[in-house]
């Protein structure tokens, strides 16, 4: 019997002490899971091209933290994160009523902004983390609400719409200097707005009017510039023929001058050969003449004389006959020479005619 109890007791003991610690585990296990908890809310992560700004007890803290991990008290600060680098945002569905009373909506809006680290506690404090709702959305609205009121659909739809983007960008950024120095406005792209479908039919049937005048005016155009090329074409090929007929012009003429030269100069050099022969047979005659005259001396006469007499073949002499005669028979040439020893002339006779003897002074 007391060994019975002894043993009861034992398991009652063993029983107490898996109770107190499966307690002690739980404790453990609780306290674990609540510092996890704490540590996992402490403890955030700011990703690149961000600011992690810091909110304690809802009052905004001065010491923003740039990308890594950070640690902040649990349940009391906390933090949201702004992007500094290059972001778009979308306006989407944005109504505008235009001068005629036309309402159409424009589908989407973008903007391109970009908002500087040095500027985002300041852009925070004034306006929220969501400082792009008040400073972009809203302006948009504005902005476009007041440019679709002082023009007409026409203006809008098709006459303007090419300078609706610069003119927000120009007026976004315009207010946010004043506004919000730090954030600027790199671009803003708008689509085109949705009209009445009525109106869009008459558009189009416009557009479609306007495209095959286009079509029209450039099958002119083509046209015009074809016939103008031909016709620069027939002024080239007239040219080019008037540059060849010059050009054969200007040889001919070239070649007719050359031979013009030519002949001048044949003429100019037969006309030195013949001055020149001339002056020389002038030459001649002269120095002959002067020759002769150098030659007519006594000697020389009575010298030609005796060649005159020993020429003749012959020569009749006689008593009475005071001078001496040729015979008339003698060839040609054959002269009478007198007694003074000058040739005289030979009258010629006929045949049959006996010779006559011309006495002499």
């Amino acid at each position: 019997m007391l060994v019975r109890l002894l043993k009861g007791s034992e398991r009652c003991v063993c029983a107490q002490v898996i109770m107190t610690m499966a307690h002690v585990g739980a404790v453990v296990a609780a306290v674990t899971g609540v510092m996890a908890i704490l540590l996992h809310s402490s403890i955030h992560r700011i990703d690149e091209g961000h600011v992690g700004v810091y909110y304690r007890g809802g009052a905004l803290l001065t010491a923003p933290n740039g990308p890594g991990y950070h640690i902040m008290l649990p349940f009391i600060t906390t933090y949201r994160s702004v992007q500094t680098t290059l972001q778009t945002d979308e306006i989407k569905n944005v109504p505008c009523g235009t001068s005629g009373g036309v309402m159409i909506y424009f589908d989407r809006i973008e903007v391109v902004n970009m908002l500087v680290p040095f500027a985002v506690v300041d852009i925070v404090r004034n306006y929220t983390a969501d400082y792009d709702k008040t400073l972009i959305f809203n302006k948009i609205h504005h902005e476009l609400n007041q440019f679709c009121s002082v023009h007409t659909l026409q203006e809008v739809y098709i006459g303007l719409f090419d300078i609706i983007d610069e003119n927000l960008k120009t007026a976004l950024q315009k207010d946010l200097n004043g506004m919000a120095p730090g954030l600027t406005i790199q671009a803003v792209r708008v689509t085109k707005p949705k009209i009445p479908e009525s109106i869009r039919r008459n558009y189009e049937l416009m557009e479609a009017e306007k495209t095959r005048l286009l079509v029209t005016a450039q099958t002119q155009k083509v046209v015009e510039k074809e016939a103008e090329t031909e016709r620069k074409k027939a002024i080239i090929e007239a040219e080019k023929v008037a540059q060849v007929a010059g050009i054969q012009f200007q040889q001919k003429v070239m070649e007719k001058e050359t031979e013009k030269r030519i002949s001048e100069i044949q003429d100019s050099s037969f006309l030195a050969t013949e001055r020149a022969k001339a002056d020389a047979e002038f030459y001649t005659a002269a120095k002959l003449a002067e020759a002769n005259r150098m030659k007519l001396t006594p000697e020389y006469l009575q010298m030609m004389k005796y060649q005159a007499i020993a020429s003749n073949s012959k020569i009749y002499f006689g008593q009475d006959i005071p001078k001496m005669f040729v015979d008339n028979s003698a060839p040609s040439g054959e002269a009478t020479v007198g007694q003074d020893g000058t040739p005289e002339p030979t009258e010629s006779r006929t045949a049959g005619e006996k010779p006559r003897h011309r006495r002499g002074a």
